[in-house]
């Protein structure tokens, strides 16, 4: 954060932490239509002066419960669309079906360029007569990676095994490669979390001259930073 910015607290007061987290101690307090200068930023922390000279962090929160110089409201819209735009790490967490039976898929992704990103998957389904767990690399396009609700596509491969429950007779697990192709949509929730939906193929190439094609579909929710 560059620059610094007066803001008058209109709560009854304000506590300033030694540190940019919950984990610090509240050292002083400011009170209600005293003053308060920005003069940095880490992560949702911001490191404050007050009008005697303390120096300390505030959580976005209280700041956000705060008056400008010209007796508007303190907004953070711009910094947490930049913070959107400047993602680059994100985690995640899907329920769906994969063939009609429930699935549960983790994910991982790393942008590598504003339109461009590798992504990690882990997912495991529990059918009725077997369960499955499989894992894949992928490389996704974002092509309008700057808008509050927009479409991916992504492309992968990995590894594919699936387990026969015991109760069932001559029943050996399978082991394949699988590859994939998923169409998607990312929607901007506001803080540091997105909503995701994705539907996938996904083939799995169990013998040489033989592969199983299978539909899927996942909703869920990630985090980014």
């Amino acid at each position: 954060m560059t620059g610094a910015e007066r803001l008058q607290v209109t709560d009854p007061f304000l506590e300033l932490h030694t540190g940019p987290g919950r984990g610090y101690p509240v050292f002083h307090v400011v009170e209600r239509r005293q003053w308060v200068t920005v003069e940095m930023r880490r992560t949702d922390w911001y490191r404050v002066r007050a009008e005697g000279g303390q120096v300390g962090w505030v959580p976005r929160r209280q700041l956000e419960a705060t008056l400008t110089e010209s007796g508007a409201g303190k907004t953070f819209r711009d910094v947490l669309v930049d913070d959107y735009l400047r993602r680059r790490v994100e985690f995640g967490g899907a329920w769906g079906r994969f063939k009609a039976e429930p699935m549960l898929k983790l994910w991982t992704q790393f942008r590598m360029a504003d339109t461009v990103g590798a992504e990690l998957s882990v997912g495991q389904v529990q059918g009725v007569f077997s369960g499955t767990d499989f894992w894949a690399v992928s490389l996704t396009s974002e092509p309008w990676s700057d808008r509050r609700l927009s479409p991916f596509f992504s492309v992968g491969l990995g590894q594919f095994r699936n387990i026969p429950n015991t109760s069932l007779v001559d029943a050996a697990p399978t082991n394949a490669k699988l590859a994939h192709a998923t169409v998607g949509l990312r929607w901007y929730l506001g803080e540091r979390f997105v909503a995701r939906i994705d539907g996938s193929l996904t083939t799995a190439f169990v013998a040489d001259n033989r592969s199983i094609e299978y539909r899927s579909f996942t909703a869920g929710l990630a985090f980014f930073f």
